[in-house]
């Protein structure tokens, strides 16, 4: 038998380890971006006071941008010093480095309001991704902070920062970053993420941009990037940026879409909270990804940027008449309710976890298609909204509420 010469081995185990690092993503709303986390062994009822609270960081400056964890870190974006500003720290809540990403959002008049931090970072391998309030992409060595590169959506691919600025956490593949810079002529873009370089940029709706992360869905035929515009929801060729398809949709007077589509193939689900739209609407996705059709819509059941989780072959989203509600998706009714704070909800080991905007965090356990209390308890840390999405990972569960991250033992 032939013997491997010891310099070819050790160039295969470096190139096998890098592949397998490669395809390791952490992103927003979970490993799928569907609001899902792979845990087991969650606790089915909290304490009266709450779970036990593991560590706390005060001073990640304003904003409402949810954390990721990696697999030894948690990544956040902040403010400090007027910057926008990317925290890393061990998962024992010890800050490891910080790095500034450009000038962090402020806004003017009403907007003015919700000043700081929007979007959750990305991790992908040894790279991090991250997005300020008006619009500086950059890439980030994970272990040292060190900025890699980094492109302005506004300056470098002529994007429309709106009234409330950025709020994008950005989707990538193993090779690319793709963004949302929303103007007329280069509305999404597509960048190589180890460089930054461009590789395609399209007008697809011409439409501006809001505050949706998009979704990348994986087709024989094609790859579809998926998102949410002031007026559509739509289709683009993730390999060459060809609009495929939009659906019209009714706009907020802010129009302020924030909701991630969730896809369940061969299905797109998204919700809205229009005044007079369609509320939450179920499509078809057609199996090239050129087209979509109306399966059904339930103007009744309206939400802006809670998110929504399809577990059990069925819809799960919050309310602002504080219900969680369930959904036949054959047709749309509600099927069941139980009252719940409305806000941020995420799934995992059979349990649902509501961060409300009132503050409160709830659990619910889903067992034989009905959902049971499992315990509430209230976000005293922080100031301003609550508007951050929560987080699992590895029994802990993150609560960012403005200046204040939360880690709490769920398991």
């Amino acid at each position: 038998m032939k013997k491997i010469k010891p310099a070819f081995l050790l160039i295969f185990i470096l190139f096998f380890n890098q592949f397998l690092m490669a395809q390791n993503i952490y992103q927003w709303r979970g490993p799928a971006r569907d609001g899902k986390y792979n845990e087991k062994g969650l606790l089915t009822k909290w304490p009266q006071d709450g779970p036990r609270l593991l560590w706390s960081a005060e001073n990640l400056g304003a904003g409402y941008a949810a954390p990721v964890v990696s697999a030894d870190k948690l990544l956040v974006m902040g403010v400090e010093n007027g910057n926008s500003t990317l925290f890393a720290f061990d998962l024992s809540g010890k800050i490891l480095w910080k790095s500034s990403n450009g000038k962090s959002f402020v806004g003017s008049g009403y907007a003015a309001n919700f000043p700081g931090a929007r979007s959750t970072p990305t991790v992908v391998g040894d790279r991090v991704y991250a997005t300020s309030g008006t619009g500086r992409i950059a890439c980030f060595d994970l272990n040292t902070g060190e900025e890699v590169w980094a492109v302005d959506m506004v300056n470098d691919l002529k994007g429309f920062m709106n009234e409330f600025s950025y709020s994008e956490s950005l989707v990538t593949d193993d090779k690319y970053v793709y963004c949302f810079p929303g103007g007329k002529e280069i509305s999404v873009a597509k960048l190589n993420r180890f460089t930054g370089e461009t590789v395609w940029t399209s007008k697809a709706t011409g439409d501006t941009t809001h505050f949706v992360s998009p979704i990348l869905v994986d087709l024989p035929a094609r790859r579809v990037f998926v998102s949410t515009s002031r007026n559509y929801i739509f289709g683009v060729d993730g390999n060459n940026g060809e609009l495929l398809w939009k659906y019209k949709i009714a706009i907020r007077h802010d129009g302020d879409h924030a909701n991630t589509p969730v896809y369940d193939a061969p299905y797109i689900y998204i919700a809205t909270n229009d005044n007079n739209g369609k509320g939450t609407i179920k499509m078809e996705l057609s199996s090239d990804g050129k087209s979509v059709k109306e399966v059904w819509s339930n103007k009744q059941v309206k939400n802006d940027m809670g998110g929504m989780i399809v577990a059990d072959q069925k819809l799960f989203l919050t309310t602002e008449n504080r219900n969680l509600n369930i959904l036949d998706p054959a047709t749309g009714n509600v099927i069941d309710k139980t009252r719940s704070p409305f806000g941020g909800l995420i799934f995992a080991d059979n349990k649902f976890i509501c961060y409300g905007t009132n503050g409160d965090v709830s659990l619910f356990n889903y067992n034989n298609g009905k959902l049971t209390p499992g315990g509430t308890f209230k976000i005293t840390m922080g100031s301003k909204e609550h508007f951050s999405h929560p987080v699992v990972a590895n029994g802990v569960l993150y609560i960012r509420h403005g200046e204040a991250l939360m880690a709490y033992q769920i398991k």
